[in-house]
């Protein structure tokens, strides 16, 4: 039996999983100029998936860096959502 489509099918979750909630919260605390760090992120992560060997890994940190690539566009998508009282503006942080 082959476990690996699921195992890799478990990562892509887990990073979808992790990734909601931080795009929430960076939009929150820090507005969209959050988004250069998901851009950091997902570079670095890109870059480390080319040089390590093990394959699997390879492939889960291209899974991660594309979801940190996604993750740009939902910070917009998150300040136009909280823009429409969907989600709750941070009082504290000026825009």
């Amino acid at each position: 039996m082959n476990y690996e489509g699921l195992l890799l099918g478990a990562g892509a979750f887990f990073c979808i999983g992790l990734f909601h909630p931080l795009v929430i919260k960076a939009e929150y605390y820090f507005g969209v100029k959050s988004w250069w760090a998901f851009l950091v992120v997902g570079l670095i992560a890109a870059g480390v998936s080319l040089f390590v060997e093990n394959t699997y890994l390879s492939i889960f940190l291209g899974i991660f860096a594309f979801s940190s690539f996604w993750g740009i566009g939902e910070v917009f998508k998150q300040r136009e959502r909280v823009q429409k009282g969907w989600f709750p503006k941070n009082p504290k942080r000026n825009q």
